[in-house]
């Protein structure tokens, strides 16, 4: 059965910093596109990053690019995402997903596999 399972979410300052996991199981992740949503109170769901399933690809959402970084262990077969200078608006559920192809997509609906979310806030 293929699962996805966050974790690494929490309290943060503003210009802190965070890793979040997203630990698989019942599939290889060199199959599968890899991607991190986030849902702010109110707000529709958004693209964060993904990874391709070549490990190498990365795309990010134009407004995070050079704080957020994508990365995967396929060994520990857990894909991560550094977050770095943490703002307020970045507060949200943090979720992972995996789609079977080899190409990234910012798009929720194009994934089929979801993980149960993380709560990040970031709050003095």
């Amino acid at each position: 059965q293929l699962q996805l399972v966050e974790s690494g979410g929490g309290l943060a300052q503003p210009g802190g910093s965070l890793r979040l996991s997203c630990a698989a199981s019942g599939f290889a992740l060199d199959y599968y596109v890899t991607g991190w949503f986030r849902q702010a109170p109110g707000k529709e769901r958004e693209g964060v990053s993904c990874i391709g399933s070549s490990g190498v690809s990365t795309n990010y959402a134009d407004s995070l690019k050079g704080r957020f970084t994508i990365s995967r262990d396929d060994a520990k077969k857990t894909v991560y995402l550094q977050m770095n200078d943490l703002k307020p608006e970045d507060t949200g559920i943090y979720y992972c997903a995996a789609r079977r192809y080899y190409k990234c997509s910012g798009h929720g609906r194009e994934y089929d596999y979801w993980g149960q979310g993380t709560q990040v806030t970031v709050s003095s």
